[in-house]
């Protein structure tokens, strides 16, 4: 039985030892590339021909913050983001100023 114990405690050592030698991955091995805000917006920018030159929820100028388009009564409608996209699927009639 004294052996066992000196079997267990010798078993629990070494798994700790081994397990604080794990080399954690370092920074440098990851390449993080910045870009810039005028980079980041032309990048989300879409450029699709839409029936409107204002989001008809905000207000925004289509063809300079157009991401996200609805097809609506074989329309295209442009929209600066999902979320006017989603405020004007709700009820598109009410947001159509033709």
């Amino acid at each position: 039985m004294k052996n066992l114990k000196y079997i267990a405690s010798f078993s629990i050592l070494g798994l700790m030892l081994v397990s604080c030698n794990k080399e954690e991955t370092k920074q440098k091995d990851f390449e993080v590339k910045h870009i810039s805000h005028e980079e980041m917006k032309a990048s989300t920018k879409l450029n699709v021909a839409v029936v409107n030159d204002l989001d008809p929820i905000c207000g925004m100028k289509t063809a300079d913050h157009l991401s996200d388009t609805a097809t609506y009564n074989g329309k295209v409608y442009g929209f600066c983001s999902v979320m006017c996209k989603e405020e004007f699927l709700k009820n598109p009639e009410k947001h159509i100023h033709e």
